[in-house]
């Protein structure tokens, strides 16, 4: 009788064994199944839908060096735009051109990278021609102009940047190479400096060269590549960067895997102050060699300077 009993335990113990290891494969194989489906929408997200979004993202910021006069006024910001680069075609360019002047900003820079240039690029995408992406960039709107300076993929293009400085230049867009500008609003001036790419050895950038016409009216320095902030002196109110593209990826709790910068993740995208300068970086429009986007959308960004 007992050894009945024990049998009947046993067969009792095997099917409930059977039934859990169902129930765990069961659960496995939803699991697995959930992780797929989450690698292709976050996969479609970051491919596709955020590298297609445009984020019109407004900054209030504060400096020392400026004019009470000029309280208020509004720089918007357009760099790495990679015209051509998957997401950013002609008509993608009208579109972000269109959103820019809706924003009604008093001027507009343009901080480099705006052509596609590398093999990488054209595998992905496809060349846009400069003069085509001037003829776009020509409606853009400000009292005070638009204001260029060329990135790393600008002079790659011919080795001068000059094809892209004379196609901006015909449509009047002021290109600054290692130059400076006086603007005056209000019955005060200030100045926009812009230096040549960080990574042009041959036409490196020259801050004093840059800056030999300047005053002591505030100064913006534009440069495309950030690694030069160290480098900038303290006369200048502030440094305007892009470059990086905030590394394209944020992951939550990881930050940013890969930024294009000698200082990590120190001016990877956003307002930087260091010894009382001030250095702001946009993380951009286009894309950089892989065609994606994770929790860094593109951007549009709008500065309001006001007096510290």
């Amino acid at each position: 009788m007992s050894d009945s009993l024990d049998d009947d335990k046993i067969k009792q113990i095997v099917v409930k064994t059977v039934s859990y290891r169902k129930k765990i494969k069961q659960l496995l194989g939803l699991a697995s199944l959930f992780f797929v489906l989450l690698g292709l929408v976050l996969g479609v997200w970051a491919f596709w839908i955020e590298p297609s979004r445009l984020v019109i993202k407004n900054v209030d910021l504060s400096i020392g060096k400026w004019h009470q006069e000029h309280n208020g006024l509004r720089i918007a910001i357009l760099t790495d735009l990679h015209v051509g680069s998957p997401h950013v075609s002609l008509d993608r360019l009208a579109f972000i051109v269109s959103e820019t002047n809706k924003q009604s900003p008093d001027l507009i820079m343009i901080l480099g990278d705006t052509v596609v240039s590398s093999p990488n690029y054209k595998k992905f995408g496809f060349f846009a021609e400069p003069d085509k992406i001037a003829q776009k960039l020509k409606e853009l709107k400000a009292p005070l102009g638009v204001i260029a300076i060329l990135g790393n993929h600008d002079w790659w293009l011919d080795g001068t940047g000059n094809t892209l400085k004379t196609a901006l230049e015909q449509v009047n867009i002021n290109v600054l190479k290692n130059d400076s500008v006086e603007l005056t609003k209000d019955g005060k001036s200030f100045w926009v400096a812009g230096l040549m790419d960080f990574w042009k050895r041959d036409d490196p950038p020259n801050i004093i060269k840059a800056l030999a016409k300047t005053s002591d009216d505030p100064i913006l320095m534009l440069s495309h590549n950030p690694d030069i902030f160290p480098e900038i002196p303290d006369k200048v109110s502030l440094t305007l960067s892009g470059h990086t593209h905030g590394g394209q990826i944020k992951l939550p709790f990881l930050g940013r895997p890969s930024i294009p910068s000698s200082f990590g993740q120190r001016y990877a995208a956003g307002h930087v102050i260091e010894n009382n300068r001030h250095l702001y970086v946009s993380t951009g429009i286009g894309t950089s060699i892989i065609p994606v986007r994770f929790c860094v959308p593109p951007e549009i960004v709008i500065l309001k300077i006001k007096k510290e």
